[in-house]
């Protein structure tokens, strides 16, 4: 995995990148994402880490899921993505580890996303009006998970699978004292 300031960087430049590709000014992104002008640009100058809430309003402010954001640009599109290529991304805030799975560059719609969450660690995400083209599913593998939509919350056991629109407020929360790792399918619906 990449060190913390080198994927930083690496994050800053691919943030200022996609602004740029849209022509898209601090200001205008701040506006679409409900992130602060200056978090956007330390984030840029890699002065920050973004957490993954804040970093999925930036990529639903651009049209694009986490998936998206993380995949390479300079590879060639291959329809195998290789365990030990996969980009990795650790949250600064819960330590959680994602893991984009899916090979980028195909002409998919879906995004399979590994995630080891900690124990403990919790993930909330606002609703967000532009993201209802956009579900996904929730494959719990090992550990235990709740779910919060809206007012309901669901407690999910290895092997139980969690439908939802990800435009809704939701919540990830481990209650346990030991690691959950589950599988995110994300349908982008576009």
């Amino acid at each position: 995995m990449e060190d913390a300031l080198s994927l930083d960087r690496s994050i800053g430049e691919r943030l200022r990148g996609l602004r740029d590709a849209q022509a898209l000014t601090l200001d205008e992104l701040a506006a679409r994402s409900g992130v602060s002008r200056a978090m956007i640009s330390r984030i840029e100058r890699a002065e920050a880490s973004p957490t993954a809430a804040l970093l999925a309003r930036l990529c639903e402010a651009l049209g694009l899921t986490l998936s998206t954001f993380f995949a390479e640009n300079d590879e060639p599109a291959s329809p195998l993505s290789r365990r030990g290529s996969q980009r990795l991304w650790r949250d600064p805030h819960t330590g959680y580890l994602r893991r984009s799975v899916s090979p980028s560059g195909m002409p998919s719609r879906v995004d399979i996303v590994e995630v080891e969450f900690p124990a403990g660690a919790r993930v909330s995400f606002p609703p967000r009006e532009e993201s209802r083209v956009m579900t996904q599913h929730v494959w719990l593998f090992e550990g235990e998970l709740q779910m919060t939509i809206g007012e309901t919350m669901h407690r999910l056991e290895p092997g139980d699978c969690l439908f939802m629109d990800i435009g809704d407020a939701f919540d990830f929360h481990n209650p346990v004292d030991r690691p959950a790792r589950y599988a995110v399918i994300l349908d982008r619906g576009r």
